[in-house]
């Protein structure tokens, strides 16, 4: 499993030092800038981290009430099986009793 990566590795790997040169700055607080923060930078800030937070309750209430609908049809799924067992054994007894009517009227037609 481990030998189709290896090639992988290879071509990948001379790229992953200009990538983390690239992008690590761009994670790392700039310390003459923090200081200087322009008030309408911090509340745009505040408002998307409300923003966030609530997209993050939302989807959590999103998510329980898809548990409860996925819950519901399992539920009717195993109402569904249980129905369908039921006329199973109706359509079985049906067959017997229609193939015992057919062979009585042919012994009667017969005899």
């Amino acid at each position: 499993m481990a030998a189709p990566l290896i090639p992988i590795i290879k071509a990948v790997a001379p790229y992953v030092a200009q990538i983390a040169t690239v992008a690590i700055p761009a994670f790392t607080s700039r310390n003459a800038e923090t200081g200087q923060a322009d008030p309408v930078v911090a509340q745009q800030i505040q408002e998307l981290q409300d923003a966030a937070t609530h997209n993050a309750e939302s989807v959590q209430v999103l998510a329980d009430k898809l548990q409860q609908a996925l819950d519901g049809m399992e539920m009717a799924a195993r109402a569904s099986e249980a129905r369908f067992a039921k006329y199973r054994l109706a359509l079985a007894a049906a067959l017997v009793v229609s193939g015992a009517s057919l062979a009585l009227s042919a012994f009667l037609l017969f005899s």
